[in-house]
């Protein structure tokens, strides 16, 4: 599929069964093989959990993940202390995205592992053992797929695993996310000031888990409902709940501000406008910028920044330096392609985007289209902004397929067209 064209029907009414969650099934499933076959439900279906259930059940002397980025960082540590030789690669980008953290916290553990390309880089080649184990400091601000892999290794390492992070942590909601389903599947941890503690003991292989409803799935569904003109819109997210292990969650919050309201019911999340929100590009009321640190949710990036350029919402949002090395340069696509809809983007520091918008700021829709880089959150953050500039051409739309396969069929069910 080259190309759809993105429209949207005025009234929004709409029920959504969202997937699981991709980020709990990898590690529900990296837990599982672990514990030597537990039991995981309702995994999410799609490409990345896909490329993930590969690796951890079929275990191939060739392993291609394709441009799943978690299943490359959990597989290198799940490889390392699986016996056997394998090779470990991915699609050309992947072959482009760094993992030399991983591989030298992994050697000093003692992994054999080797670059079978260039340095710092896949593909990677695996002769997995048992490990020894012990003390392994790493720096706090690298990715947390990096940290999460070690520790779910933790418990089958002769000694344990004590993981110091050396500086302010980013991504923490994940790195807990980790440990509570670790828990979950009988490890033993703990948190000493500045060091994860991960005690040597099996997981429990009777253990079963059942993955919950996606929150960075439901961020694009806030979007629709911020930017759509029906001031009686309500979108029900089945499977939510307030309390969640997704460090995503905090969707809602954010949201909040940008005028949508979040109720949690048994069924889910049921979101609507907030009665004071308007319709209007931007109110005197609205004017304050929107300000947003997303070090702990960079996948919520898109999404709001997208949401505040089609509103005409001045925003600061900061925290975004993983944002350069994930399925594409983030921070570049972004300001690229929202400049083609006449919104200019800037980056005033490192890590971090503005927006300041006229009150009359329109978007257009380019001709050319929304180009989407392999990007899955590129082509679903922008397909909403066709609620403010009319139909909106979508390039490489099947990129969506890597976290939320459904997606484009969920707004034809409210009616979209495509």
């Amino acid at each position: 599929m080259n190309h759809l064209i993105v429209s949207f029907p005025p009234r929004l009414r709409a029920r959504i069964v969202l997937p699981a969650s991709k980020s709990l099934s990898n590690r529900a499933l990296m837990l599982g093989a672990l514990a030597g076959g537990a039991r995981v439900h309702n995994l999410s279906d799609c490409d990345d959990t896909r490329a993930m259930s590969l690796a951890m059940t079929q275990r191939p002397a060739l392993c291609d993940i394709g441009a799943a980025g978690t299943a490359m960082r959990f597989s290198t540590a799940f490889f390392a202390v699986t016996p056997g030789r394998r090779r470990l690669t991915g699609s050309a980008r992947m072959l482009e995205r760094p993992v030399r953290p991983l591989v030298d916290a992994l050697r000093r553990l003692g992994a054999d592992i080797a670059y079978a390309g260039c340095e710092g880089f896949p593909p990677l080649d695996i002769s997995g053992r048992r490990l020894s184990g012990g003390e392994v400091e790493v720096p706090a601000d690298i990715s947390s797929q990096y940290i999460s892999a070690l520790l779910m290794i933790g418990p089958m390492l002769a000694h344990g695993l004590r993981l110091r992070l050396r500086g302010e942590v980013a991504s923490r909601p994940y790195i807990e996310m980790t440990l509570a389903l670790m828990q979950h599947f009988g490890a033993e941890t703990r948190w000493e000031d500045d060091v994860i503690v991960v005690m040597p003991k099996a997981y429990d292989p009777t253990a079963e888990y059942r993955v919950e409803a996606d929150w960075s799935a439901a961020s694009y569904w806030y979007e629709i409902v911020a930017l759509v003109p029906d001031e009686d819109a309500e979108v029900l997210l089945e499977g939510l709940s307030a309390h969640s292990l997704q460090g995503d969650a905090r969707v809602c919050e954010f949201f909040e501000t940008l005028g949508v309201e979040t109720t949690f019911t048994p069924e889910g999340a049921r979101l609507r406008k907030r009665p004071t929100q308007h319709n209007a590009l931007r109110t005197d009321a609205e004017a304050e910028i929107f300000e947003a640190d997303l070090s702990q949710q960079p996948d919520l990036a898109q999404t709001l920044v997208a949401t505040c350029a089609a509103m005409g919402r001045n925003f600061r949002i900061s925290g975004l330096h993983s944002l350069r090395i994930k399925e594409t340069d983030r921070i570049a696509a972004l300001r690229a392609e929202l400049a083609k809809t006449g919104c200019i983007v800037t980056e005033p520091e490192e890590g971090t985007l503005a927006g300041h918008f006229a009150p009359t700021q329109a978007l257009v829709a380019p001709e050319a289209g929304i180009d989407t880089y392999d990007d899955h959150r590129m082509a679903m953050a922008f397909a909403p902004l066709a609620l403010r500039c009319g139909p909106l051409r979508i390039n490489r739309p099947e990129v969506v397929t890597k976290s939320y396969p459904g997606f484009w069929n969920d707004l034809e069910k409210l009616g979209a067209s495509r």
